[in-house]
């Protein structure tokens, strides 16, 4: 079973984590969290080997359905994640728009 995190408990360390968000590219730059990185997941089969296997892995999507699933995908390819439950519809914090 997958590591998960309430939004309100991530919303006290999400400064000093590592995040993905597994978003679309036109969800993620129509608003994001400051300092996410963005492997949407339809792309994470191709692309998760750019993540690095010693960091662990805050995942977030739209409402938790597609970090799950990334989640589940990443930790069986031996990597360290957390889904953030409630995604960005619950999130509260820092949002900013654009591509990084």
């Amino acid at each position: 079973m997958n590591k998960t995190i309430t939004n309100d408990e991530f919303a006290k360390l999400w400064q000093n984590v590592a995040l993905v968000d597994v978003r679309e590219d036109d969800e993620f730059v129509a608003g994001h969290i400051p300092g996410a990185q963005n492997i949407p997941l339809s792309q994470l089969e191709s692309r998760f080997k750019e993540l690095d296997k010693d960091t662990h892995y805050y995942v977030i999507c739209h409402s938790g359905r597609r970090s799950g699933l990334a989640c589940d995908f990443l930790s069986q390819k031996g990597y360290h994640v957390t889904n953030v439950l409630g995604g960005m519809v619950e999130w509260r914090g820092e949002i900013t728009d654009g591509h990084m």
